[in-house]
């Protein structure tokens, strides 16, 4: 078999949530491929400095950033317009960004609950249908929707991002059923605890990081790159005729009864 389908040289992917953690290590993950990367974040300052550091590490490729937020209308709409300036459609969509507030249900706002839905579900449903255009220039291209294994089962991420992570999952589910005859492929990805910043606090907890690790088969959390080569993976040739699928990114945590 052709080693290109383990390759996307040529292929241009966006990025959203790429300026650290995850979202990078995705970023870097595509450019190790061959691909070109157009990356997102809301934080302008981290997300030059990541656009640097790749540009640096991956000279032959294109890497851009554009400083937006993924959980305003406008702000989405000019991400794509900025896609159509620099590129000839897209290959790839990864619908990283995403946030959290946790606490009992109870005692959510309702603008927090709905800024969590703005920016974990809405964005990702705006930005792939935004997107479908660009990714049907191409015979194929894909979409992978980062989600989260508390969109599987019950977890202590607090109700709305559950939710947010369930839709998510759901999403990808009708999304590939619909767009298969256009050549659109749409998979998800559902990590447990991955070592990035914002689980930091969490798992620095000593007893806390022990019922993490107890409750997970391989004894240990995960990485971003780990998370970032199911990401690629989905978007290679290789994966030509997978669709619809979540791969649980997560050391057994799913599978473990008792």
């Amino acid at each position: 078999m052709s080693s290109n389908r383990w390759r996307l040289d040529g292929q241009i992917a966006l990025i959203t949530g790429a300026s650290a953690g995850i979202g990078l290590a995705i970023a870097r993950e595509l450019l190790g491929l061959g691909a070109d990367a157009l990356l997102v974040a809301r934080d302008a300052g981290a997300l030059e400095a990541a656009r640097d550091d790749l540009a640096d590490e991956f000279p032959e490729q294109r890497v851009l950033g554009l400083s937006a937020d993924v959980s305003d209308d406008d702000d989405r709409r000019a991400i794509l317009d900025w896609v159509e300036d620099h590129a000839d459609g897209l290959h790839m969509l990864v619908n990283n960004a995403g946030g959290n507030i946790t606490k009992p249900a109870v005692d959510y706002s309702e603008d927090e609950w709905r800024g969590i839905f703005e920016t974990n579900l809405f964005s990702a449903f705006e930005l792939s249908r935004l997107a479908y255009p660009l990714l049907t220039r191409h015979a194929v291209s894909s979409i992978v929707n980062v989600g989260s294994v508390s969109g599987i089962t019950a977890v202590r991420s607090g109700a709305p991002y559950g939710m947010t992570k369930a839709a998510m999952h759901q999403l990808t589910r009708n999304l590939a059923a619909e767009w298969a005859e256009d050549g659109v492929r749409v998979n998800s990805v559902a990590p447990w605890y991955i070592r990035t910043r914002r689980t930091s606090d969490k798992l620095s907890d000593t007893d806390y990081y022990e019922e993490v690790i107890e409750r997970t088969p391989m004894r240990r959390v995960g990485e971003p790159e780990e998370v970032a080569a199911a990401v690629a993976f989905l978007c290679l040739p290789a994966a030509s005729y997978i669709t619809g699928e979540c791969i649980a990114v997560d050391g057994g945590f799913l599978r473990y009864g008792f």
